[in-house]
Formats: structure tokens, C-alpha cells, sequence
């Protein structure tokens, strides 16, 4: 990501200078064609700064701006980065790269957050919170003052992709895209954020919440954008389905695990109706509900070895940290047990498809009663497939891991 820092003050001499003070407190504005509002954000910033005390900087990342916001930023004392990568996340870790702070606080530049609330963010890093997250929702405190956020976004979209938050990433929190949040700046270095677009304010939340960071959430208000010259950068659709998106890639557990252990269990209880040819009242479950319950069992099985080829990959490219179960998972169903397991299914197959070819040898090759040879020859195919699934599965985990064996390629 390229970045140019525009300040170009001229540096003291600083042989008989005080040494400055460091810094403490690093406020990141994202902005795009602010100059209707950059000015009297960065002037509730500067009044923030010293109402709590803290020796600060302010940063505009300016990601290609045509509108004199760069000029109005510098002319006003802030520090211009600009970012070449276009993208709303592009441009925050654009700027908080370039932050010197050891705090960062970040927040839009639309007027609609009133920088006058930094000093309850720095006092919750003060503490010792790693990250102190805003809250405009009153479920968590907050206040959306009238015609400040769309009804839609209100009443459906934010809680629901927050308690979608909690309940994946076990992240305490009641409004994960509220964009006026602080933390730290070597728990930023650490979480390796990657998303370019409005998901960065989720992805910061999830691996902070994966990485056991700790977090306040601070109650705030939120006030109309005050932006006349274009309409606001989020778009609604678009910007949820890309954080749905998101969510479901960090988390196989909810995008394949659980479906796939659903699918199994639906299978396995299929079989158990099926194979004894069980009736309840009028309905009789006989060979076509075994072929249903085995088509169960196959994606059931593929859903779950996805599962942990995506937490396997994620983990191995630093995307999700390491994981205890993972660990233990690895130390348990190892390439060997796997290769066991596949070579049993393999047989257990082919010994009941052997089995059903017997019965039609027996019947000249000709007609056979469906009924009877169906129980031997849709478990014979599905155990055949779900033994070579797992050969190739276990073998692919192993080279995920990054496995050698003694052998000479």
C-alpha cells in the first residue's frame, strides 16, 4: 500500500530542544470529500485531546479526495496521508499505519460522531482495555439522535450482524460497525487486518474477540451526517452481503461444520428408520429413504472434512489464531488413523457390494427383489465413497499442515 505523509514542516533544530513529549493519543479520519465537515471534526478532536489530557496527533487518510479536504486538513494542523488503494479500510490502515500514537482512536468524518466523547475511549485504554468500542445502539447503552441512522440499518441490519458477533465470535459487543472506536496500537499490529472495504470495522472486532484481546464497548450518540455535497459511502446491500460474507469465512464452524454435523445426524437417523424397513402408521421407510439418508450422510461427512480444511488453511496463513481443539484434533485423527479409517469404509463397501453381486449370481444375472438388494448395495457405495473421501481428505489436512514424510520425491 503506498502512502505519502504530506507534512512538511520544517524541522527544528533540536541540539539545544526539549525532547517532545511522546504521543499518546493518534485520532485516524478516514476521508474522501469531507470539506463539507473535516473541519469542525477535527476541531471537536483538538477540544477532545485536551479535555482529556493527552499529547495527540491527528491523521486524515486521504484516499484521493477532489474536493480541497486535504488542503482544509493541513491548514488546520492535521497530519495529510495519502492513500492510493482505494477503499474505506484501505485508507484507515493506511492511516493508522502512519500513527505514532500509543493509542488510535478512528472515527468518520461525516460530523455524525461528536469527537467531544474521545476522552471516554482514551480513559477505557487507560485502564488497560486493548480495545474500547463505540455503541450508538440503545441496546447497549447508546443514542441515535432522529434521522441519524436508516431505519433498516436501525432496527435490522446492525443488531442483527451483532448478535451474529456474539454468537459466532463470542464478542461482546451491541453495535459492531459503529466506526468511532479506540484500541491500541500494537493489538492493530498484531490482528494483520486485510479487508478493503466497510468490513475492516468487523474484521477488527472478530480476530480481537478470537485473540482474546480485551474489550469495553462506551455508549455514545450518533447525529445526522452533516455531509450536503454526496451521499453517504455505505451502501447498504452491498456492504451487508460482503460482511455476511465475512463472517461466514471466519467462521467454518457455522458455514460447514454445524450444517454438516446436522446432515450426518439426519443421515444416521435415516438409516436406523430405513434398513429395518420400520413403519409409523401409514408411512413405511424402505429403499428410497436409505438412498435419501446416505446422500445425507455423504454431504454431511464432505461439509464437516470442509470444516477443517478452511480452519486448518486459516490457521496455517495467520487468519484465525491457533486453536487448542484444533491441536488436539490433529494429535488424535492423524494421517495414519485416517488412512485405517478410509481403508475400512473401503472394505466394509465392497464386501456388501460383493454381497449384492453374489445375490444377482445366484438369480442368473437376472431380475432381483430391489427392496432386499437396495440394503446392501446403497450402504456398499456409500461406504466406498466416504472411505475414498477420506483418503483424500486425510492426506490433504497433512499438506496443509505442511507434513513431510521420508520419502524421496
Amino acid at each position: 500500500m503506498k502512502l505519502v505523509d504530506r507534512e512538511t514542516a520544517a524541522v527544528p533544530n533540536r541540539e539545544h530542544s526539549p525532547r517532545p513529549a511522546p504521543i499518546e493519543v493518534s485520532v485516524v479520519l478516514p476521508c474522501l470529500n469531507e470539506a463539507d465537515t473535516l473541519a469542525v471534526c477535527i476541531e471537536k478532536v483538538q477540544r477532545g485531546l485536551r479535555d482529556c489530557g493527552a499529547v495527540g496527533e491527528i491523521i486524515v487518510a486521504d484516499n484521493g479526495s477532489t474536493d480541497g479536504s486535504p488542503d482544509i486538513a493541513g491548514r488546520m494542523g492535521a497530519r495529510v496521508i495519502d492513500v492510493a488503494a482505494k477503499g474505506y479500510g484501505n485508507a484507515l490502515r493506511g492511516g493508522i499505519a502512519a500513527a505514532r500514537g500509543t493509542f488510535v482512536v478512528m472515527g468518520d468524518a461525516d460530523d455524525s460522531y461528536d469527537f467531544a466523547e474521545l476522552p471516554k475511549f482514551v480513559d477505557k485504554l487507560r485502564e488497560g482495555y486493548d480495545l474500547a468500542q463505540g455503541c450508538r445502539l440503545p441496546s447497549g447503552g447508546g443514542t441515535i439522535r432522529p434521522g441519524a441512522m436508516p431505519r433498516l440499518h436501525r432496527w435490522w441490519g446492525n443488531p442483527m450482524f451483532s448478535a451474529m458477533v456474539r454468537r459466532m465470535f463470542w464478542a461482546s459487543v451491541h453495535d459492531v460497525y459503529c466506526g468511532l472506536r479506540g484500541f491500541r496500537k500494537d493489538l492493530f499490529d498484531r490482528l494483520d487486518l486485510r479487508s478493503s472495504g466497510m468490513e475492516f470495522a468487523t474484521e477488527m472486532i472478530i480476530k480481537s474477540s478470537l485473540q482474546n484481546a480485551r474489550i469495553a464497548e462506551v455508549p455514545i450518540t450518533l447525529h445526522p451526517d452533516g455531509r450536503k455535497a454526496h451521499t453517504p459511502h455505505l451502501k447498504t446491500f452491498r456492504d451487508g452481503w460482503r460482511t455476511l460474507q465475512f463472517f461466514l469465512m471466519f467462521s467454518p464452524r457455522w458455514l460447514f461444520l454445524y450444517p454438516g454435523v446436522f446432515l450426518t445426524i439426519a443421515g444416521l437417523v435415516g438409516y436406523g428408520l430405513a434398513l429395518p424397513g420400520i413403519r409409523i402408521g401409514a408411512i413405511h421407510f424402505d429403499a428410497h429413504t436409505l438412498l435419501v439418508a446416505s446422500l445425507a450422510i455423504l454431504v454431511g461427512h464432505q461439509s464437516i472434512v470442509f470444516a477443517v480444511f478452511a480452519k486448518t488453511f486459516a490457521m496455517m496463513e495467520g487468519l484465525l489464531p491457533p486453536n487448542r481443539r484444533m491441536d488436539t484434533f490433529y494429535r488424535v485423527v492423524t494421517l495414519e488413523r485416517g488412512l485405517v479409517a478410509s481403508l475400512i469404509a473401503v472394505t466394509s463397501g465392497v464386501v456388501l457390494l460383493a454381497l449384492a453381486v453374489n445375490k444377482w449370481r445366484v438369480r442368473d444375472f437376472g431380475d432381483l427383489d430391489y427392496t432386499r438388494t437396495m440394503r446392501l448395495v446403497v450402504p456398499g457405495v456409500m461406504l466406498t465413497a466416504l472411505g475414498v473421501q477420506t483418503l483424500l481428505a486425510s492426506f490433504l489436512i497433512a499438506m496443509l499442515r505442511g507434513r513431510r514424510t521420508d520419502a524421496t520425491i
